[in-house]
């Protein structure tokens, strides 16, 4: 696997982890935390949508969805 692939696999796992311990979050929360842009936020929230791991509860707040995941180091 590509350096940046693994890299970006990291991120939207960080990314799943936070909104999970803090419940609902804002992209801007997120960009915060992570210190990235916008749009790679949307980017990485995209991929867990469409996971069906994250969704939008109301426009630019996220929260996870009840589907089980099996976390891996």
């Amino acid at each position: 696997m590509k350096p940046s692939t693994n890299r970006m696999l990291n991120r939207i796992k960080c990314i799943y982890m936070f909104i999970s311990e803090n419940g609902t979050v804002t992209t801007q929360d997120l960009v915060e935390e992570f210190g990235i842009t916008p749009r790679t936020i949307q980017r990485d929230l995209n991929v867990l949508a469409y996971n069906d791991l994250v969704q939008s509860t109301s426009r630019g707040k996220w929260t996870t969805t009840r589907k089980r995941v099996k976390m891996s180091s």
